[in-house]
């Protein structure tokens, strides 16, 4: 068992943006959806980087076959949204496999797929048209921007109804400390008004303002 990862799928992606964010650390993996509201995922990230189509074109998803189970599959297509790169195929494999969940900046297609099986799929948006003879494979397990986020290769990936967020693996620690500290506060306030107290003085007396604050 990953405890790191454990950890992380405990904490939603807002507090652990919120860690991010006292630390001074770019991971919000901006204009990146869930599919369904409903998805949840936890995973260390199995990086894919593409590019448009040579001549002869490159493959598209033969990549499939190399996940272990509990990755999460990340697609740096560049915010492409008129070429999708996953679809129903790599979706039903992936499910089988028991990958954690698939990220793409770019777009996806079969999304009904997704739905059916509960697999959750995070991207910038969805369409039928193919990636196939339009982009290509370039790299794996390369170093990708997902949403204005850099992800490297075994970097944890979070997501839940709010969107995607990394947490660098450098800097993994940290980052799940301060989210577990900011959790226990917000808990603490929330005891706090169920007990009848006024909201200013909750969060005043458990520093809430304080909590996102940037470290110095």
């Amino acid at each position: 068992m990953d405890q790191a990862v454990e950890r992380a799928s405990r904490l939603d992606t807002a507090t652990i943006s919120d860690a991010l964010d006292k630390l001074g650390i770019e991971g919000q993996c901006l204009g990146i959806k869930p599919r369904d509201h409903d998805f949840r995922m936890a995973g260390r990230a199995y990086t894919i980087l593409y590019g448009p189509a040579d001549v002869v074109p490159g493959t598209v998803g033969d990549y499939i076959d190399d996940l272990e189970p509990g990755v999460v599959v990340v697609l740096d297509n560049g915010g492409r949204e008129d070429a999708t790169v996953w679809g129903d195929i790599l979706t039903y494999l992936a499910h089988k496999k028991g990958v954690a969940g698939t990220v793409i900046d770019g777009a996806c297609r079969d999304v009904h797929m997704c739905l059916k099986l509960g697999y959750p799929i995070y991207s910038r948006s969805y369409s039928m048209r193919t990636g196939k003879d339009r982009v290509q494979v370039d790299a794996t397990n390369v170093p990708v921007n997902i949403g204005n986020a850099k992800i490297h290769p075994g970097d944890i990936l979070r997501g839940d109804s709010d969107g995607v967020i990394v947490i660098p693996k450098e800097y993994e620690e940290k980052v799940l400390e301060a989210a577990e500290a900011i959790e226990a506060a917000e808990e603490k306030i929330r005891a706090a008004l169920e007990s009848g107290m006024r909201l200013d003085e909750a969060r005043v007396a458990n520093k809430y303002h304080s909590l996102q604050t940037r470290e110095e």
